[in-house]
């Protein structure tokens, strides 16, 4: 690998944006995707392989290439340190996520409740910033309380991340639509929020529910159809 690639990946992890290695095996010539302009076909591969994490040989005109991506760590940040919180957060490291709580509430969000788990007290709107969600980054919020919800799904709402939910009933969230249309979100925007959080399995308790949230997220993360709603209606 030579200084100038190595610089570049290097670059690469700090912002935290998705890049592919990909090596000729024939001379070991290294090229960054999608820095460096290949052909078509590469470029196709080296996309895929960044979609699914997994590394792979690809043979462009008779040479054989070998692409390894490069991710940002898979994330998850829940608002909210309730009991449905307890349970989906070791479940969300489980599946590879580093996951940070948020909640102002130090009652609620303690070492003993989350051992080992990154909990940030500051208020939802100024962690989440600060945390700088993006395209590897989902989104959850569980308090059920909009002075709380609302400015973390605010600021998901700009940014990258490839999951938003948000806990509560279809009236709950309809009312929380008309908030969000009042803050200056529109209707392409709000329809990315998946709520009622989860998909529907007719969880009851937290665990179930923690289940549900996470079973949506892997299948938003993987493209599953089953992990795409309808745009949500604001409140008359």
């Amino acid at each position: 690998m030579t200084p100038d690639i190595l610089a570049a990946l290097q670059a690469a992890k700090e912002a935290k944006r998705p890049v592919a290695l990909l090596t000729r095996l024939s001379d070991g010539q290294q090229r960054l995707w999608p820095d460096a302009e290949v052909p078509a076909p590469l470029a196709e591969a080296a996309a895929a392989a960044l979609r699914d994490d997994a590394a792979g040989n690809v043979t462009l005109d008779g040479e054989a290439w070998f692409i390894h991506p490069h991710n940002p760590p898979l994330r998850l940040i829940v608002v909210g340190a309730v009991h449905i919180a307890q349970a989906l957060v070791p479940m969300a490291q489980a599946v590879g996520f580093a996951v940070t709580v948020v909640d102002p509430r130090r009652a609620w969000a303690t070492a003993e409740r989350f051992p080992g788990i990154t909990l940030i007290h500051e208020w939802t709107d100024d962690a989440v910033a600060a945390l700088a969600p993006d395209s590897r980054t989902a989104v959850v919020t569980l308090t059920h309380d909009p002075k709380l919800d609302d400015p973390g799904l605010d600021v998901a709402l700009k940014s990258d991340c490839f999951y938003i939910g948000a806990l509560g009933s279809r009236r709950t969230h309809a009312k929380r639509v008309a908030r969000l249309v009042e803050a200056g979100h529109g209707e392409a925007a709000l329809a990315r929020i998946h709520a009622p959080v989860g998909l529907n399995i007719a969880a009851v308790t937290a665990p179930e529910i923690a289940l549900s949230i996470l079973a949506e997220v892997v299948a938003a993360r993987r493209g599953a159809a089953l992990a795409q709603r309808a745009a949500p209606a604001a409140a008359a």
